[in-house]
């Protein structure tokens, strides 16, 4: 980043000799100043949402991780931003979207201006902030909101479903979770066991237990805190749970 004020020193002193070879190197100190702090980090930025309220935090983040799954396919889809514009609408009101739209841009802008590997940096340390700041039901809120939006545009390649396994590891989740959430709503006894993160030659016990395992996990109580709409998503994800459940109860003639 040094060569900057170099150059623009090199440039003042072609036209103006020595005091402008020095208005040119303060001109290019003070630009170079203005790239590394623009724009801020992610993590920072955390910080001040969180501290508002865990519910901020949640959208923020939740912001944060969507742009990295909009773009994990190396484009920005006008579907997708649609979906993400209706999303915050209908889940955090719309007085938000135009806020939940900017931090969207700010982390395209981000990830542009800097590189993939300044992003990533940023990213695992925004993931490494939310796992640290945030409870496990609501990471894997968060989850399961990504799960919806790689699925907005009605396919889910391999490169979305690798970036949300990565997302939910550097979340501090087991990257499994997110073949449990693809496969809610699924048609098949194959996605019902998938959906409880067991194989179907589990023994009764143990499909016992994921269930009560999954139960505990997406409880709604559990997400109370972040608003009315995102307990009404937990709720329904334990609709499915329990439909997965008790198809599969019934295959095995269990009580």
């Amino acid at each position: 980043m040094g060569y900057v004020k170099w150059f623009c020193a090199l440039v003042g002193f072609m036209y103006g000799r020595f005091w402008g070879g020095v208005m040119g190197y303060l001109i290019g100190s003070a630009i170079e100043s203005m790239l590394l702090a623009s724009p801020k980090s992610m993590d920072d930025r955390y910080d001040r949402y969180q501290t508002r309220s865990p519910r901020e935090g949640f959208m923020y983040s939740l912001m944060i991780l969507s742009a990295h799954i909009i773009q994990a396919d190396g484009k920005i889809m006008h579907s997708e931003m649609e979906f993400m514009r209706r999303f915050i609408r209908e889940n955090f009101g719309e007085s938000t979207v135009a806020k939940g739209e900017k931090i969207l841009k700010d982390c395209f802008s981000l990830r542009k201006s800097k590189g993939e590997a300044v992003w990533r940096t940023q990213l695992d340390a925004a993931c490494g902030r939310i796992a640290q700041t945030m409870p496990s039901e609501h990471r894997l809120q968060l989850i399961s909101f990504l799960a919806e939006v790689a699925k907005a545009d009605g396919t889910m390649t391999k490169v979305e479903q690798d970036a949300l396994r990565q997302i939910a590891s550097a979340l501090g989740l087991n990257p499994g979770v997110v073949d449990q959430l693809f496969a809610m709503g699924g048609n098949s006894l194959e996605d019902d066991y998938k959906v409880l993160g067991i194989s179907p030659d589990a023994t009764d016990e143990e499909v016992r237990h994921a269930y009560r395992k999954m139960v505990i996990q997406y409880h709604p109580d559990k997400v109370a805190t972040l608003g009315d709409d995102v307990k009404e998503a937990a709720t329904r994800k334990i609709q499915e749970i329990n439909e997965a459940k008790e198809r599969i109860y019934r295959a095995r003639n269990m009580r």
